[in-house]
């Protein structure tokens, strides 16, 4: 399972089928999710002052296909735009369904089911409710030993709670008894040392900009 199929079934409610409602601009976290997991497999990278040109932009490191079709995809948007910012390159890589095609992919392998219907007979709805819960049960579980119980996460769950810890959807996961509890540790833990200085720093650099980018968008609207 990838971080962002994680963080999907996460915020997204078993049985209605959709988001919760404290979640806005998804897509754009999904999207950090994708960027933080090839950054995890060693295939991109974010500058530092000891790389030529600029720092703080995307670098391909290793464009070998990873087997999984959303990273693929990712790889491929990725190699046109390096030199960017990660939140120049965010946009890009949510374009095109995102939510629905890592939707989808979880409907495949028989962890989601897609319901269609109409509201008011009229208008058509897509609801996503989930057909075998035991993966999501596990991460919840893994984030509950490690935000409630004080467990060390490993990079993969640390990166999890890095894109959660900014978010209300934290309390949804946890449930609302443990929520300061679990806010203040996931906090805690996106500033930690929960892995090499150069990976921290490449996600802390995606997750600010899964913060941003909506912030821009608003405002570009307005």
């Amino acid at each position: 399972m990838l971080i962002a199929e994680d963080l999907l079934l996460l915020v997204y409610d078993d049985e209605v089928g959709k988001p919760v409602s404290m979640i806005s601009h998804l897509e754009h976290s999904l999207a950090g999710a994708l960027l933080v997991e090839l950054a995890i497999r060693e295939r991109v990278d974010i500058t530092t002052d000891g790389d030529e040109g600029k720092s703080g932009r995307i670098v391909m490191r290793d464009d070998t296909p990873t087997g999984s079709a959303p990273l693929d995809d990712a790889l491929a948007q990725l190699s046109t735009l390096e030199g960017k910012k990660p939140k120049d390159v965010l946009s890009p890589l949510a374009s095109g369904q995102l939510i629905e095609r890592l939707l989808q992919g979880l409907v495949e392998r028989g962890i989601l089911r897609r319901e269609r219907g109409r509201v008011l007979g009229l208008f058509p709805t897509t609801r996503w409710p989930a057909e075998d819960s035991r993966h999501e049960e596990q991460v919840k579980a893994q984030l509950r030993r490690v935000l409630v119980d004080g467990e060390e996460p490993d990079e993969r769950t640390a990166a999890l709670i890095a894109l959660l810890a900014n978010t209300t959807a934290l309390k949804h996961v946890i449930g609302k008894e443990d929520g300061e509890v679990a806010d203040r540790r996931a906090k805690k833990i996106a500033e930690g040392n929960w892995a090499s200085d150069a990976l921290r720093k490449t996600v802390e650099e995606i997750v600010t900009a899964t913060l941003i980018v909506p912030t821009i968008l608003v405002a570009g609207s307005s």
